[in-house]
């Protein structure tokens, strides 16, 4: 088996590399127009007019501009911080602009950003975070490159952001993860032309005690709901009620972060630009961050060697997996190479309602196939380490390292684990897979995800000969609406490409965000026992014990039932240019570009 991977892949690499300083103004009355241009599917939007005192301030002249280079590796579904929905890149894109309430350091820690601190009651029901006084929503007009002052950040807009978060027309991605605040569920799940809906929608427990503190009620405690508060961002309600869902187009666009959108050219570019009127813009040295929406990774990775772009990694894409070993042995590649472990999965999701697989033993067996080992050394190669559990290493509650748990799937030799997926199938009563029919594996437009695909797809034929396995891509907007838990059944794949990094590092946000019946369950994976465990462990405050739920829970969800096949744990695989220095990577945050250093006569030197 280890030699057909590699053959496969040494003629995939073979194609591969076939396709180959100002001074503001004064306070002054101006009068402001903003148009934006029609894009694609994003509609013209009336230009408006308004007239007021505000304080604006000029950007620098282009030249001066300390410009980092990198790429979109998708076109974002959107840039609204309290909504999103669309990956790790797009958090990313938004974290640059937004603050969260919440944020993590480089142990995984929680951290203050727009909150200083925060409390608890004695009971464990009531936390509340007082806000830093410091934070201004602005707005940037491209036309003219003034920044424009719009208020401070407040309490009101962290208790708007959550609502909007929670509220059904939204559509936002994630909700059950607030299902522990009084209300909030039952808001997230009305009818939004119920006559009660408002009602509802005042009785989450989320207020404004007053302008800069904020308060939260709970059902139960939850110890972990810091690490919570990190997903919840404040908006500038004002501009939401103006322009809609167009709200965040440039030119629309109002920010509280060290980088404003200044361009975005749908499908095609992304530019922002430094915040001058941010709290911290002095410590901010890269002035524009800008790049095109590239969706190869073969292209990406051109870029980086002609020094038109300055990493490689979030938002924009990995190391190309047919380039690493080449990378690994080359001189100066190999010193700007950056590799190590990264608290997110690599998985399979299995519809499991979805016809043969709404049988365990067959998710089972198709699980028990996958060689981890194999895909890691051949394919992926870059020292990812094969998953036995859901939630990785690092996370609060994973079961990675413990041995009674999904020892089936990494068997010190793959020639049992074979054997067992193939007793398994045939228990379920498909030998050899006949009659399980066409079996679809449905990825996300990507070289590397196609790759990955290939290798498994090449086993799965290999351990069930009878067996026909189909490879569905799609675009990352059509994907998104075909994995939904209220998708139509018909129109969904068996196997659905997938991956977790989460929003915070606790087992909460894995298998209860992703697992529970009522979370964002892709597999529709349904079991009351689990609910349970995952149900309690929310509740209950001894660290201990939680671990324990938890311990459960995965147990029932990897052996028991098997609604997913975890793969890899990831780590991170980049490349960084050498004028790029103090580059913060977070495990459990996007990358804080604010605090990155860019040498810019290295570059332009470079660059000539």
């Amino acid at each position: 088996m280890l030699k057909k991977i590699a053959s496969l892949f040494a003629i995939m690499m073979v194609s591969s590399l076939v396709i180959s300083s100002c001074t503001a103004p004064e306070p002054q009355v101006i009068r402001e127009t903003v148009e934006v241009e029609k894009v694609e599917t994003v509609e013209v939007v009336e230009t408006v007019e308004v007239e007021k005192l505000v304080e604006v301030t000029a950007a620098p002249a282009e030249e001066d501009r300390v410009t980092l280079d990198f790429l979109v590796n998708s076109e974002p579904p959107n840039l609204d911080p309290a909504v999103g929905g669309g990956g790790y890149y797009q958090h990313w894109l938004m974290s640059q602009m937004f603050l969260h309430l919440t944020a993590f350091d480089e142990n995984s820690e929680v951290a203050p950003e727009l909150a200083t601190e925060w409390s608890v009651s004695d009971d464990g029901l009531t936390w509340t975070f007082h806000l830093r006084d410091d934070v201004k929503w602005v707005h940037l007009d491209p036309t003219t490159g003034q920044f424009e002052e719009r208020g401070p950040v407040t309490a009101h807009d962290a208790l708007n952001g959550l609502l909007r978060f929670l509220d059904p027309t939204s559509a936002a991605w994630g909700g059950n993860m607030f299902y522990g605040i009084v209300g909030a569920e039952e808001f997230n799940m009305a009818d939004p032309d119920a006559e009660d809906f408002g009602a509802l929608r005042d009785a989450v427990g989320v207020k404004a005690v007053d302008d800069y503190t904020v308060e939260f009620t709970l059902k139960e405690p939850a110890g972990y709901f810091p690490a919570l508060a990190a997903g919840i961002s404040a908006v500038p309600q004002a501009t939401i009620d103006e322009y809609g869902d167009k709200w965040t187009e440039a030119g629309l666009i109002v920010t509280n972060g060290p980088y404003a959108l200044e361009e975005w050219i749908h499908g095609t570019y992304m530019r922002m630009v430094k915040n001058p009127l941010w709290f911290d813009a002095a410590d901010v040295q890269i002035e524009v961050i800008q790049g095109p929406i590239i969706e190869e990774a073969s292209t990406a990775m051109a870029m980086y060697e002609a020094n038109e772009i300055d990493f490689m990694g979030d938002p924009g894409h990995n190391v190309p997996l047919p380039d690493i070993d080449r990378i690994k042995a080359d001189p100066q590649l190999s010193q700007e190479f950056v590799n190590y472990p990264r608290p997110c999965t690599y998985y399979y999701t299995f519809v499991n309602r979805k016809a043969p697989f709404d049988n365990h033993l067959v998710r089972k067996a198709f699980s028990a196939a996958i060689d981890r080992r194999s895909l890691i050394e051949y394919v992926t190669k870059g020292e990812e380490r094969p998953a036995t559990g859901f939630a990785a290493p690092g996370i609060f509650g994973n079961v990675a390292d413990d041995p009674t748990i999904g020892s089936w799937m990494v068997m010190d030799d793959y020639a049992d684990q074979l054997e067992q997926a193939r007793a398994w199938l045939a228990e379920a009563g498909y030998p050899d897979g006949e009659g399980l029919g066409d079996v679809t594996l449905l990825h996300n437009v990507s070289e590397a995800h196609a790759e990955i695909a290939q290798a498994i797809q090449a086993m799965w034929v290999e351990a069930f000969p009878k067996a026909n396995i189909l490879i569905q891509t799609q675009e990352w907007k059509v994907y998104l609406r075909t994995v939904q838990p209220d998708s139509p059944l018909e129109d969904k794949p068996h196997i659905i490409r997938s991956g977790w990094c989460g929003q915070y590092p606790d087992q909460q946000n894995w298998i209860n965000h992703l697992w529970h019946t009522k979370g964002d369950n892709w597999g529709e994976y349904s079991n009351p026992e689990f609910d349970a465990l995952v149900e309690e462990a929310a509740r209950e405050t001894d660290p201990e014990t939680r671990k324990e739920l938890y311990r459960q829970a995965e147990a029932i969800l990897i052996d028991e039932d098997t609604a997913v096949a975890p793969i890899y744990y990831n780590t991170y695989v980049r490349l960084h240019k050498p004028w790029l220095t103090n580059v913060v990577i977070l495990p459990a945050d996007a990358d804080p570009v604010a605090e990155w250093r860019l040498d810019w006569e290295a570059k332009k030197a470079a660059r000539q």
